[in-house]
């Protein structure tokens, strides 16, 4: 007979499994965003992750950059208990348990200063509403020269747009018309409203851009 282990909730192995999300992109995309966030995220602090969504990205990115504190948050509430669970089995201590964020409510962002903001495959997967909340709020959270950092799918004026971008947009409208690609100079035009100037564009797989956005 197999024993089923238990954690330090009580949980076991094969509960935290059944409430576990798994999001392919992650492990697609995840070293390409840590080999940004090794350039731009600081030297220590609390990185806050907005729209962490299953959390696979806060344990890998928590594991890749030890110094820091990574604070994973998502407004769903499966998606935090996603989070919580693969918190439970990283078991480091600089992984902070998560908390409900919308970014769209002010209310739900966090009072305290944070070093560093990401977010990752939220802008177009959401309303507009919730960028709009995105900038307001890390304008406010921000400790002073901290950055916003996105990762995502963004149109821009100059550069053609992929084939397959153009069809992923058309997937998601259909989905839901709110959500969408977004026009990269509305982005920084919301960016500029919020004294936020985005100094860094990378250009990432799978024609995503890695963008970066500090306090003016």
């Amino acid at each position: 007979m197999r024993l089923i282990g238990k954690g330090k909730s009580g949980k076991s192995d094969s509960g935290r499994a059944a409430v576990k999300k798994h999001a392919p992109a992650t492990l697609r995309n995840r070293e390409a965003i840590a080999a940004v966030l090794a350039n731009e995220l600081p030297a220590n602090g609390t990185v806050l992750e907005v729209a962490a969504g299953s959390g696979e990205h806060a344990c890998y990115f928590a594991a890749r950059f030890p110094q820091l504190t990574w604070l994973p948050s998502d407004p769903d509430p499966e998606a935090l208990l996603s989070i919580a669970a693969y918190r439970e089995d990283y078991g480091g201590s600089n992984l902070d348990a998560p908390v409900r964020l919308d970014a769209s409510a002010p209310d739900t962002w966090p009072a305290q200063r944070v070093d560093a903001v990401v977010c990752i495959n939220m802008v177009h997967i959401s309303p507009w509403e919730a960028s709009v909340g995105l900038f307001e709020g890390a304008a406010k959270c921000l400790a002073q020269t901290a950055p916003l950092i996105l990762y995502g799918p963004y149109f821009e004026e100059t550069v053609e747009t992929a084939p397959s971008n153009l069809d992923f947009d058309a997937s998601l409208k259909a989905r839901d018309p709110r959500w969408g690609i977004r026009q990269l100079s509305k982005v920084d035009q919301l960016g500029r409203e919020n004294g936020l100037a985005r100094s860094k564009r990378y250009e990432m797989p799978a024609n995503n851009l890695t963008l970066i956005y500090r306090c003016t």
